[in-house]
C-alpha cells in the first residue's frame, strides 16, 4: 500500500465499513502543496467520513494516508490527530460559548509560550479583519462573526492542511458569497492546502482547484471546476453539477436520431444511447421543433421555460437570460446548441461519456 512522498496530502486505497454500510471503498486520492480541493456530493456518499480520516478522529479498516509525505495512517503506523498538524473546522463551528473570541483563539496555541501565543492571536485576529471582535463572546456575535472566529482559532497554529466539513452551510445565501471568497482569499494568501466538504455543487465549482466527485463511498470523477462542469466524464457527474434534460436517441449512419433533431455521432455509439442537454442549450428557433409552453417561471436574472415535445415523454426544459415573451399555452419552435450535448451510454452501467468523433 503505497501513499505519495510529492503530496500533500496522499490517500491510498482506503476503505471504511460500519455495519452493512460501506462509507469509504477503496477511495485513492491526491492533494498538491496549496491546493484547495472541494469533496462534494450527495449526503452519505463518505466525504466527511474521508475528512474524518484524514483528521485521524476516524478509524479506516484498509489502505494508508501520508501528509506532506509522513505516513500518518497505515497497518502499522497510527499518528495521533494532535501530532497532525491539521486544523479542522467544523459545521457548527463548536466555539467554547464561556470564552471570548481572542480566548477561544488562545485555546489551540497553548502549548506556545504565553508571548508567542498572544503575538500570534493578535496576527491571526489582524488578517481576518476581526479585530474589534476580540472581546465578545460566540452569542454576541452573527453567524458570519462566529464563521470568522474559527477559521481564526483553526488557522493560527499555522496547519500544513486545514480541513473544514461544510464550513459555509450555516450561513444565510447573501453573506454565504462573501464568505466563501474571504476564507478561499485567506487560504490562498497563507499557501494553505485545503479540503472543503460541501453538498452544493455550486460551491465546490467555484471554490475548488480540484473538485472530487463522490458518490456509495467512491470517488466518481475528479476534476478542475471547469472540467468536470463541461467535460464530465460520467452521466452521474452531468446531473449532479447541473439540470439536464435526457433525451433517447440512437445512432443512424453517422447521425444520432432524437425527437430534437439530429446530432453528430461520436465515436462507439452504436445502439441507443442518451443525449444530455442543458436547458442553457435549449433556444427559441423560427426552424427548429415544434413545442408547446407549458410553463414559465422567473428566476430572477433567469426564466425557466419548460415544453411539450412530441415524442419526448418527459418536458423539455429551456433557461435563458433573455425574456422570451412567450406564453403558457403558445406554440414555439426551438432548436439545441449542438456544442452543449452530452452523450451517454444507455446502459446505467456503462454511462459514461462518449469520445466526440
Amino acid at each position: 500500500m503505497k501513499v505519495s512522498l510529492a503530496a500533500a496530502v496522499s490517500i491510498a486505497s482506503v476503505s471504511r465499513r460500519f455495519g452493512a454500510v460501506q462509507a469509504l471503498d477503496n477511495v485513492s486520492l491526491e492533494i498538491a502543496q496549496g491546493e484547495i480541493a472541494c469533496l462534494v456530493g450527495q449526503s452519505g456518499c463518505g466525504k466527511s467520513t474521508l475528512l474524518r480520516a484524514i483528521a485521524g478522529v476516524e478509524d479506516i479498516d484498509s489502505g494508508a494516508l501520508a501528509l506532506y509525505g509522513h505516513p500518518v495512517t497505515a497497518s502499522d503506523v497510527f499518528v495521533e490527530p494532535e501530532n497532525r498538524n491539521i486544523g479542522f473546522m467544523f459545521q457548527d463551528y463548536a466555539l467554547f460559548p464561556h470564552l471570548t473570541a481572542r480566548q477561544n483563539i488562545l485555546f489551540g496555541l497553548r502549548k506556545l509560550g504565553r508571548k508567542v501565543a498572544g503575538e500570534r492571536t493578535d496576527q491571526t485576529l489582524d488578517r481576518l479583519g476581526i479585530a474589534a471582535l476580540a472581546d465578545r463572546y460566540p452569542h454576541m456575535l452573527s453567524g458570519g462573526e462566529q464563521q470568522r472566529v474559527a477559521l481564526a482559532r483553526a488557522l493560527a497554529p499555522q496547519p500544513q492542511v486545514m480541513l473544514m466539513d461544510e464550513p459555509f452551510s450555516n450561513l444565510d445565501s447573501r453573506l454565504r458569497d462573501t464568505i466563501r471568497q474571504e476564507t478561499v482569499s485567506v487560504l490562498r494568501s497563507l499557501g494553505t492546502t485545503a479540503i472543503i466538504v460541501t453538498h452544493d455543487p455550486e460551491e465546490a465549482l467555484s471554490l475548488g482547484d480540484k473538485v472530487v466527485l463522490m458518490r456509495k463511498g467512491k470517488v466518481i470523477e475528479t476534476g478542475t471546476g471547469d472540467a468536470i462542469y463541461t467535460y464530465p466524464q460520467t452521466a452521474y457527474a452531468a446531473e449532479f453539477f447541473s439540470r439536464v434534460n435526457r433525451i433517447p436517441a440512437r445512432r443512424s449512419g453517422d447521425w444520432l436520431d432524437s425527437p430534437l433533431g439530429r446530432f453528430a455521432a461520436p465515436c462507439g455509439s452504436s445502439g441507443p444511447v442518451f443525449l444530455y442537454v442543458r436547458p442553457q442549450a435549449v433556444v427559441l428557433d423560427e426552424a427548429g421543433i415544434a413545442a408547446k409552453v407549458t410553463r414559465r417561471v422567473l428566476l430572477g436574472e433567469i426564466e425557466e421555460v419548460t415544453l411539450a415535445v412530441e415524442g419526448l415523454a418527459d418536458p423539455l426544459v429551456m433557461r435563458t437570460s433573455e425574456r422570451c415573451g412567450v406564453s403558457i399555452g403558445g406554440d414555439v419552435r426551438i432548436g439545441v446548441n449542438p456544442d452543449h450535448v452530452l452523450v451517454f451510454a444507455d446502459d446505467e452501467s456503462a454511462r459514461a461519456a462518449l469520445p466526440r468523433g
